[in-house]
């Protein structure tokens, strides 16, 4: 893995370029995953029409596609992602600058969006209109149709990508918790009701009803992998079953890929997500970016991610000087979207289930039933599908276009926690085939509970303390636990269930009668049937 890292960064390295880099040493059983399981692995070859060495640019990346994404001669571009409307057109909102600015790429603090149009979603694309000032734009739709360019301190909104903009500045309500890391680079995730998720740099998650409302913290800390690492760049989306999540370790140059089933507790998959040389061209030749920076996603309509966005630079920063040979552009990257999948046992699967079935749905272009290389799958937890192990398959039978797979249950390993099962394998020309199953008893709605605004009245011994439910089903009955930083009990009290978005005042009598900084700090537990299923921190 060592060497493959070295090779992938020797395009850069040999143009003299080693510092604003950090060595991050593997785990060492990384070694032993197989191809798919890294989300890397999902990146096929760039797209694009014109190849040309008569541009701007280290020799590390030329000669290059100069017409996929956005570049031109005379400015810097950065960040920005892709919506496309009914008519088919693609719709990049992106920011930049003019590349002889006062400073170099180091004026991006005074940048400016963008709208630019494509009749592909890998370019090229072409500034049709400015939008206004800013930088690190992220475009969403809400669910009238109005769209949202999201910039650091603020957004734009228009009745469509056309405009007219409108500049306005969200609300946050942190809840009694500490901002983790400050609101700036946020990414949005779009829910089932059409409210959004949104993830902040530092890794803190909220969530607005409707993408415009006051943005509420659940968090207390931040949601990224426990590894070292100076973590920026998130980047969140949603697909018919969890949501995804990749943030990138920008010393390092090293991202982690993330799957949640209801945004707030997440797994971090082996395996890096993405690293410096992933842009290759189809005869393999290598655009070697010294940076990869705001990756964005292209969704197709089952929410797939089919293509990422990446801000990408040739050389260190500071060292791109206004009139010279280096500048910065955003490129496309198709990915692998993974297959259709879905586990047709109706009871939960246990370490005892003998059998699991597994349904591969058919697609235009895609013929499970004489595409799919059957011998090679594995299916299960990803801890085990990773490595090569999980469930054979034991046989398969036809439905519709439709191939049913049948895997020992037992090499599946899938437990209690699970909700979206793995499969890997290879098509019958050699290809990746991927994917995650949903389960018929998992509930991808999962209520999710918030605590926050404790209260002691000293005279009446009691604590008040708000519950919100931020999930989109009804809570079950929970039993909710109140300790201070070091542990003590405070108090517990029983709650019937929640409707989503139901808040309720809650007074705990409590005999301890706390001293100075007792409540500074208070952690919250909510538990059903005797097992933790949420803990929290808030501020008193």
């Amino acid at each position: 893995m060592r060497n493959l890292l070295s090779a992938l960064l020797a395009g850069c390295l040999c143009c003299g370029i080693q510092a604003q880099v950090a060595e991050r040493e593997r785990p060492s059983e990384w070694r032993f995953l197989v191809k798919g399981a890294r989300f890397m692995d999902r990146f096929q070859a760039m797209e694009g029409n014109v190849l040309s060495s008569d541009t701007w640019g280290a020799d590390s990346v030329r000669p290059r596609y100069v017409d996929n994404g956005i570049e031109l001669p005379d400015y810097s571009f950065w960040g920005g992602n892709i919506l496309q409307t009914a008519d088919g057109k693609y719709h990049l909102f992106v920011c930049g600058w003019p590349e002889n600015s006062p400073k170099g790429h180091m004026f991006w603090p005074k940048s400016t969006v963008f709208h630019a149009v494509g009749d592909s979603r890998h370019g090229p694309f072409v500034i049709q209109d400015t939008i206004g000032k800013g930088h690190n734009p992220e475009a969403f739709r809400l669910k009238d149709g109005r769209i949202v360019v999201y910039v650091i301190d603020g957004y734009y909104i228009a009745p469509s990508v056309n405009g007219p903009w409108k500049y306005d500045r969200f609300q946050f309500l942190p809840r009694n918790r500490k901002i983790v890391e400050g609101l700036s680079n946020l990414t949005f995730a779009r829910r089932e009701d059409n409210s959004y998720l949104m993830v902040c740099r530092g890794g803190g998650v909220w969530i607005s009803r409707n993408g415009l409302m006051p943005y509420e913290q659940l968090t207390d800390k931040r949601v990224y992998p426990a590894v070292e690492g100076r973590f920026e760049d998130p980047v969140v989306w949603r697909d018919s079953i969890q949501y995804h999540l990749i943030v990138n370790d920008w010393l390092g140059r090293i991202a982690y890929y993330q799957r949640s089933l209801d945004g707030v507790h997440w797994v971090t998959e082996q395996g890096e997500a993405y690293v410096p040389g992933i842009s290759v061209h189809p005869d393999g030749q290598v655009e070697h970016w010294f940076k990869y920076e705001r990756p964005k996603v292209f969704q197709d309509s089952a929410g797939r991610a089919v293509q990422m966005n990446f801000a990408v630079i040739d050389t260190i920063k500071w060292e791109d000087l206004p009139g010279d040979r280096h500048s910065s552009k955003n490129i496309c990257i198709p990915l692998n979207k993974g297959l259709l999948l879905k586990v047709l046992n109706q009871d939960t699967i246990t370490a005892l289930t003998p059998e699991v079935e597994v349904r591969i749905c058919a697609e235009q272009g895609f013929n499970p039933q004489k595409d799919v290389d059957v011998k090679s799958l594995r299916f299960g937890t990803y801890t085990e599908v990773n490595y090569g192990r999980g469930g054979q398959a034991l046989r398969t039978r036809k439905e519709g276009k439709d191939l049913i797979v049948t895997f020992d249950g037992k090499g599946c390993a899938i437990g209690a926690d699970e909700f979206a099962p793995k499969l890997l394998g290879r098509d019958r020309k050699g290809q990746l085939l991927f994917g995650y199953a949903s389960l018929p008893y998992v509930n991808y709605r999962p209520a999710v509970l918030s605590a926050a605004y404790p209260m002691y009245d000293r005279d009446r011994g009691l604590l008040e303390l708000e519950v919100k439910n931020y999930g989109l089903s009804p809570s079950r009955p929970v039993k909710v636990e109140v300790y201070t930083d070091d542990g003590r009990k405070l108090a517990e009290a029983d709650m019937e269930k929640l409707m989503p978005y139901q808040s309720r005042e809650m007074a705990f009598k409590t005999d301890f009668v706390p001293e100075e900084g007792d409540l500074s700090v208070l952690k919250i537990m909510f538990r059903q049937d005797g097992k933790v299923v949420r803990q929290e921190t808030v501020n008193y």
